[in-house]
């Protein structure tokens, strides 16, 4: 199994009413045959599975995409920092990382965004 680079771009929202390109994720992922975060393997590559939120003009934020108690995913940016300071993926267990769905994130400011699948594209 492969781990994919999936870039995720913000959609329409009150704020965007078109969308964003400047706005949005890149993450690095196990994906499995239906294009869903692949549990067991992200144990094995964990240190491999980052993210980049990118935001308009400021600075990018870096970290780890990580499995909480009970299975769901979370982006972590500060290995030091709060839990409760991380961005969540709604329901990422269940969401296909294929170019042209959406899927939703709860970020840390506790806002709900939908993103769209733009690419995903295997890591060598």
């Amino acid at each position: 199994m492969a781990l994919k680079q999936i870039r995720l771009e913000l959609a329409r929202d009150k704020e965007f009413p078109n969308g964003s390109r400047r706005h949005g994720y890149l993450l690095v992922a196990p994906l499995d045959n239906m294009d869903r975060i692949e549990p067991e393997e992200w144990k094995k590559h964990r240190e491999r599975c980052r993210v980049a939120r990118f935001w308009g003009s400021d600075e990018h934020e870096l970290g780890h995409l990580i499995r909480k108690p009970g299975g769901s995913w979370a982006f972590h940016y500060d290995i030091h920092g709060d839990p409760d300071d991380d961005a969540s993926g709604y329901r990422f267990g269940d969401e296909r990382f294929r170019p042209g769905e959406y899927v939703s994130i709860r970020e840390h400011d506790g806002e709900t965004r939908t993103f769209r699948v733009v690419t995903a594209q295997e890591v060598h």
